[in-house]
């Protein structure tokens, strides 16, 4: 729809309003001076595409919002988890529990204003169109896992932690108490912007797929402002992409090949190399020379499945279903070393290595985020843009002690 230069200028300027930036924070967002955003609102300058685009991913909505006549208000985020969750209606325990985190996180969006922090835009969205078949879903999860692994650099080494690099992208992120049946959750709303929660009472190398696949989600789906992932859906076609997202992100191709490469295993059992002669390019001579491996030296063993596991923090059976969808097991091979997985976690708890991956997390769940804005806190304080009587109602959302945070706050 064609608009003239002052409606989308009005529109522009409420979408900020809205998403509750301020004209510095955009303008630092865009790296722009912040006269430039002062005339676009005021319908003196205009704003190229790839402004839109950038001030549509700020604010969290559609580029054509900026364009239509009315928008419709934004819907609460915990009723957009409730429907997410077909969970109108029905009591729900970890109503409260997820309550508490969007405070948390409002309360740190609401720090980092103060503050003037650059606004939390997020990691690029990867705009896919919807997989019509399960095929095209797995190809476009492990098409978008390899292309995320080179824009954070990362190579083909195991990431240590996903719930630290999910925060460096500016997302909210952290362990939660939820539902047995439930792995994680995503929201995506103006008022705290991008939110991931997985699974605390899962063990520890489920939690790790769970941050994966709750990132998928985040690249993948953020039109919507929720997505629950639980068993009932786990068929869907976007969770099927999200699973192939999370296990090509944690087991990335080369780096299994790597690994494999290191122990010997998984290569073909006649190597041969033709050694390139440039003197003898006209009568096309070549040295060759061959070398037959030993007799079941690259059968790929139970150890080898649990220490590929270990060794990318995954579960067993995350790692043998990423060989097989890399064909490097075949089927047969596949079910053989899947009927022996206890014998791979027999051989990790042999080395006392085990609880790494089916362990426990014995820390607060809480940790990440509440790290977060206690940082936050601290700074707002010590630069006076909060009070004493604020520290304490964020003791209470954090569950700290009042005291000690306050003290804290009075010696940075």
């Amino acid at each position: 729809m064609n608009i003239d230069q002052m409606t989308l200028a009005s529109r522009l300027k409420d979408a900020r309003i809205s998403a509750s930036f301020t004209q510095e924070q955009v303008a630092k967002a865009l790296d722009l001076p912040r006269t430039a955003i002062v005339q676009s609102e005021s319908g003196n300058r205009a704003v190229s595409t790839l402004e839109l685009a950038k001030l549509a991913q700020l604010y969290g909505r559609p580029i054509a919002s900026f364009f239509t006549e009315a928008s419709a208000p934004e819907e609460d985020v915990l009723v957009a988890l409730f429907r997410a969750a077909q969970a109108e209606g029905q009591d729900m325990p970890w109503q409260s529990e997820v309550s508490r985190y969007l405070g948390i996180c409002r309360s740190g969006v609401e720090l980092e204003h103060l503050l003037d922090r650059p606004p939390h835009i997020g990691p690029p969205s990867y705009d896919l169109p919807q997989p019509r078949n399960v095929m095209e879903a797995v190809e476009q999860g492990s098409i978008v896992a390899e292309q995320e692994r080179r824009r954070l650099a990362l190579g083909h080494n195991p990431i240590p932690d996903m719930s630290d690099l999910i925060n460096s992208q500016n997302i909210w992120a952290s362990g939660a108490d939820l539902p047995d049946d439930m792995s994680g959750l995503f929201l995506n709303h103006s008022s705290i912007g991008l939110f991931i929660l997985v699974n605390f009472g899962h063990r520890r190398a489920r939690k790790r797929f769970s941050y994966a696949h709750e990132y998928a989600h985040a690249l993948l789906d953020r039109e919507d402002s929720a997505t629950v992932s639980r068993e009932d859906n786990r068929r869907k076609l976007p969770e099927v992409r999200a699973n192939a997202f999370a296990a090509a992100f944690l087991l990335p191709r080369t780096g299994v090949w790597a690994f494999l490469n290191s122990r010997f295993k998984a290569g073909p059992s006649l190597i041969e190399q033709t050694v390139y002669d440039p003197a003898a390019e006209q009568n096309a001579e070549e040295v060759r020379a061959s070398r037959r491996a030993a007799p079941r030296s690259q059968v790929l063993t139970y150890e080898d499945v649990a220490t590929l596991a270990h060794h990318f923090g995954v579960s067993y059976q995350a790692a043998l279903f990423r060989l097989k969808s890399l064909s490097i097991v075949n089927d047969a091979e596949f079910g053989e070393l899947r009927d022996k997985e206890h014998f791979g976690k027999q051989y990790l708890e042999l080395l006392q290595v085990l609880v790494d991956l089916e362990g426990l997390d014995e820390r607060k769940p809480d940790r990440e985020i509440v790290s977060q804005v206690v940082h936050l806190a601290l700074e707002a304080y010590r630069r006076e843009e909060i009070s004493k009587g604020k520290l304490r109602d964020l003791s209470k959302l954090l569950n700290f002690s009042a005291r000690e945070l306050v003290m804290l706050a009075e010696a940075a």
